[in-house]
């Protein structure tokens, strides 16, 4: 065993050792954290120095396989250096003949190369003696003079060197034996005639692998007594030297023929045959005495310096991954090393880099391995999947901060809005149509008098660079959904706030107010798309618009405190204020509508029904030049509280719409109250009201609801949302129903296929998360308290419920076949559960501690033995569940492992999903479907993509879907893989996406496809959405 070998077992003894005693500490620490919570860390962070420690024992380990491989070449080349030899010059062998002969030496033990470095120690007096040396076998040789007495061998294990020989070269002229001997390949030891020869030198070849430890001998590291050693170069020709026949003369001793105290003669005769053989042999260069090889030098290093060790094993490791690299036999022996000492594994330095890639997130390095069945990554093309979305169904409505935004077509169909689509929804057949032409939130709506056009105004929003996009209003047909005219490009400030089409010309103007700090009104010629005029309205919030269907150079406006009567004539616009007089001035104006006499009615925040008027100019008190004014002529009490909206019937009629008593009420047309109805407490208020015959109506409320009904019969829901950000959604393991939960304390379970909201509860704290059970007969659901619940799906009641922690929980997944729960929590644990009698029993199995930061995904294999997880802070780690909440040190072993669910935004199947320069919080959610062909992922940038799977490499194309408003939150797909449910965050919208095409064959087939280094022609790539 050389110098390395001797060195790496004392190093790894101490590691053992060190590794035992940071155990026992973390077995102290983990008591002392049980019973107290002062020092919660501790645990942690011995496990990062036990970490560490089992690293570099890994290390060690690798390394030692280099030297015990290194140690059988070189007992294999001796031998068959030797029959070279004799092959090429028989005078060698009377040479190594008469050597052998002439020895006496009785000793049963080959001398090593090293003869100083196979382990065993010297005793201190073969340092000091001048008459007695003791050789590394311990056998005692003759007495020498002080002018030749040898070095003594020091004692150091990690700088042992030999002793010099009697009769050998000392200093400068010796030079260790192991190198040339294992830098000899075995086709040098080949019969004559099969041996390359290049001039007069035979070719010596290094062993691959070595160059690294020959690197690591040859640097200065600490000064002290130089020693000088042969570096070898691959494919360089070299002489074969005298050391090298001496270390063959060495090699003789094994037989018991010869002994060390007659090595100095026998090289005497070596040198003397020297020149016999250079004048005989052809193939062998004359040796000159003067020629001597340029010499390392090795120095003294002590294991104390913790950063040249540090060192020394990182090029230990490099050798060592290049010889894994090259002999699979080799990375068998390692692996065995590895698994025979219980060491979890190491993170780094023991795999080549073709195994691993690295994508990097906000500067922080994450390690990918590559799956075997990966054979060549470079070659792995990334093309748009052939499944397509198409939007299928659109749940939710605005109602929470609009107004105005319900409107019932000749056609049967309801028009509203959400998010960025206007939804035409018939309200018989109970189908949707979809208008997706706006790329940001719609946020006002109008009907023309035409029945048929529509125009629709959008917010400006921000592009994913945050750059603001432009806001404008569409004009657009509501039987072809074809965009006429778009209106404002780059005009408006932030966005569209309220619209207006023209009665008395037939709506050939278009009114908008924009949302800009002066509310700018302008006016636009609807087929020209130019605009006709502009002016500043008021710093104060606007809430309605609207032209005098009899004039359309008269328009009003009416909002906080106010309310204007404006002119446009010749391209200028006139204002006159509305004046309260003997009336009290409401904060609010909230709504109006003309009467078919022409008065203006609003609706204000005092719950009163004003009745505006033309007065003569009262010259007596204003004096000449006084022009008439608008005042109040009636007062009507109508509602306790708001009144929100006003609408006008055939007849004369009119309905309005309370806010805190959640009234309608029919109005006659002097204004005496008819009939009145009120609505569930549980939809709202009233936001606004659509005649549909003069007796049916829709309603609007302010918990996103649009309800259908009449006074007599009452009002049913027939749209039904969310009223708050949502982030919890998982879908139904065998059928096509899923829920929702977010920050409105609402938990909601949809029917996919009928389109319709089967129940909903109101829970005390907001719910995140949810997950259905295998089983299909309950739901847990994770809430903003670290607080959860198990809930029937078909009584609806709280079968179960449980805390971690006191921060709130992200994940909530259930092993495949039921059995374990998974609790991720923004407190960075993973607690598991054991699951029985169906999912309505829950025990604490076990917790899985680990993460820096909190938990936001996870996911299970498919044997339901072990987790996925990523954290806040990037990190992907595994954990062996069933091993009891283990977590996984060598990534690199769960590489091939087979998930049931990928919803982890971070792993090397779904590295592709990433943009350049994402800072982490790019990608919210992504969901893989159940056939593993596509994954779908939700981003900050209100759009959802679908790539195909597996999507490995970076940049990978994908189709990109609009539709949100805001930033989605969350993608699932159904259990058949026949729709993708997307969720919105601050849009409250739920989309259900139809998955159209898609050819078959397995994942695995396309993957395997992919990798091939066939010629054929790729089919063009689609083209993306």
């Amino acid at each position: 065993m050389d110098s390395s070998t001797n060195s790496l077992a004392a190093t790894l003894t101490d590691h053992l050792q060190n590794c035992q005693g940071i155990r026992e500490l973390c077995c102290l620490d983990d008591a002392s954290a049980d019973s107290s919570a002062e020092f919660p860390d501790r645990a942690s962070m011995m496990e990062v120095r036990l970490q560490a420690q089992e690293d570099e024992i890994t290390l060690l380990k690798s390394s030692l396989a280099d030297a015990l491989r290194r140690i059988r070449l070189h007992d294999q080349l001796l031998p068959l250096l030797k029959q070279q030899l004799i092959a090429v010059n028989p005078g060698a062998a009377r040479v190594l003949n008469q050597v052998c002969c002439s020895d006496g030496c009785t000793s049963s033990r080959k001398l090593s190369s090293s003869s100083a470095l196979d382990g065993i120690c010297h005793r201190p007096t073969s340092q000091l003696s001048d008459s007695v040396v003791t050789n590394a076998n311990g056998h005692t040789e003759s007495p020498v003079s002080m002018n030749s007495r040898p070095r003594p061998a020091t004692l150091d294990r990690s700088t042992q060197t030999e002793p010099i020989l009697p009769g050998q070269d000392t200093g400068q002229d010796r030079a260790p034996l192991p190198r040339q001997v294992l830098s000899l390949q075995l086709e040098d030891a080949l019969p004559p005639g099969k041996l390359e020869v290049e001039g007069t030198r035979a070719k010596l070849h290094r062993v691959p692998g070595l160059e690294e430890e020959d690197e690591e001998h040859e640097e200065n590291e600490d000064g002290g007594e130089p020693e000088k050693e042969l570096s070898w170069t691959s494919s360089v020709e070299e002489p074969i030297q005298r050391t090298t026949i001496r270390g063959l003369q060495r090699d003789d001793c094994q037989d018991g023929s010869c002994s060390p105290e007659e090595l100095g003669s026998a090289s005497a005769s070596v040198r003397t045959s020297d020149q016999n053989l250079s004048s005989r042999s052809g193939p062998l260069t004359p040796i000159q005495e003067g020629e001597k090889k340029p010499l390392g030098r090795r120095n003294s290093e002590k294991l104390g310096n913790p950063e040249r060790q540090r060192k020394r094993l990182d090029k230990k490791a490099a050798s060592s991954a290049n010889l894994l690299t090259r002999s699979p036999s080799l990375e068998n022996r390692a692996k065995e090393l590895v698994t025979g000492a219980g060491s979890p594994g190491s993170r780094r330095g023991t795999y080549s880099q073709e195994m691993s890639i690295k994508m990097f997130i906000r500067g922080r390095p994450i390690t990918m391995y590559i799956p075997t069945n990966i054979h060549n990554y470079e070659d792995l093309k990334m093309e748009p999947p052939s499944e397509r979305l198409e939007l299928d169904w659109v749940y939710g409505y605005r109602g929470r901060d609009c107004r105005a935004n319900l409107y019932f077509l000749p056609t049967g169909e309801a028009v509203y809005f959400i998010a960025c689509v206007v939804v035409l929804y018939h309200i018989n057949n109970r189908t949707q149509r979809h208008y997706q032409k706006h790329t940001d939130c719609v946020r006002c709506l109008t009907l023309h008098p035409d029945k048929v056009r529509m125009a629709s105004g959008q917010m400006s929003g921000v592009d994913k660079d945050g750059k603001p996009l432009q806001p404008c209003v569409h004009i657009w047909d509501s039987i072809t959904l074809v965009t006429l005219q778009q209106i404002g490009l780059g005009t408006f400030q932030r966005g569209v706030g309220l619209v207006a089409f023209s009665f008395a010309d037939s709506g050939a103007f278009l009114c908008v107010i924009d949302e800009s700090n002066e509310h700018m009104l302008s006016v636009w010629d609807c087929n020209k798309g130019t605009k006709h005029a502009e002016v500043k309205n008021t710093n104060e919030a606007v809430f309605a618009v609207e032209f005098n269907p009899s004039e359309s150079a008269n328009i009003i406006t009416c909002g906080k405190s106010h309310v204007y009567f404006w002119t446009l004539s010749a391209g200028q616009f006139t204002k006159k204020q509305g004046i309260f007089g003997k009336y009290k001035k409401p904060k609010f104006i909230q709504c109006f509508v003309f009467s078919l006499t022409g008065d203006v009615l609003t609706g204000d925040s005092e719950g009163n029904i004003l009745t505006w008027g033309k007065s003569a100019a009262d010259v007596k008190t204003l004096g000449k030049g006084a022009k008439e004014t608008f005042q109040i002529m009636k007062q009507t009490r109508a509602h306790e509280g708001s009144v929100f909206t006003l609408c006008s019937l055939q007849g004369g009629s009119l309905l309005s719409g309370g806010g805190k008593d959640r009234k309608i009420v029919r109005w006659s047309a002097d204004l005496a109250p008819e009939r009145e109805c009120e609505i569930p407490e549980k939809y709202g208020a009233v936001r606004t009201i659509a005649d549909v015959d003069g007796e049916e109506l829709l309603v609007g409320t302010t918990r996103n609801a649009i309800l259908r009904g009449t006074f007599s019969d009452g009002f049913v829901a027939i749209v039904q949302g969310h009223v708050d950000e949502m982030w919890g959604l998982a879908t139904h393991p065998s059928q096509s129903i899923f829920i929702t939960c977010g920050h409105d304390r609402q938990v909601c379970l949809w029917n996919a296929e009928e389109h319709k909201l089967d129940w909903c509860i109101t829970l005390e704290d907001y719910g995140l998360c949810a997950g259905f059970c295998p089983n299909g007969s309950v739901v847990s659901v994770g809430l903003s308290t670290g607080r959860w619940m198990v809930l029937d799906l078909r009584t609806r009641e709280v079968v179960s419920e449980s805390t971690d922690g006191n921060e709130q929980l992200s994940v909530m997944r259930y092993s495949p076949d039921g059995s374990f729960l998974a609790v991720g929590s923004h407190d960075n644990f993973i607690y598991i559960y054991n699951v029985t009698e169906s999912g309505r029993r829950y025990t604490r199995f076990g917790k899985c501690n680990g993460h820096s930061s909190f938990i936001t995904h996870l996911d299970w294999s498919k044997d339901g033995k072990y987790i996925m997880s990523n954290s806040g802070d990037y990190e992907i780690l595994y954990w062996d569940i069933a091993a009891g909440c283990k977590l996984l040190r060598n990534r690199f072993e769960s590489k091939d492992r087979e998930w049931a669910s990928y919803t982890c935004v971070l792993g090397f199947h779904v590295m592709g999903v990433w943009m350049e320069g994402s800072d982490g919080t790019d990608i919210n959610a992504l969901c893989r479907s159940h056939s593993e062909r596509v994954v779908a992922v939700a981003d900050d940038f209100c759009k959802v993509h679908l790539f195909q799977y597996p999507c490995p490499k970076p940049k990978a194309p994908s189709h990109k879907y609009e539709g949100h408003g805001s930033h989605v939150t969350n993608v699932c797909f159904t259990h058949s893989d026949s729709h993708l449910l997307s969720m919105g965050g601050k849009d409250t919208c739920i989309l259900q996406w139809r998955v159209m095409g898609g050819g078959g064959g397995d994942r695995r087939e396309r993957l395997a496809s992919a990798t091939s280094t066939s010629t054929s022609t790729s089919s063009p790539e689609p083209a993306t959405s």
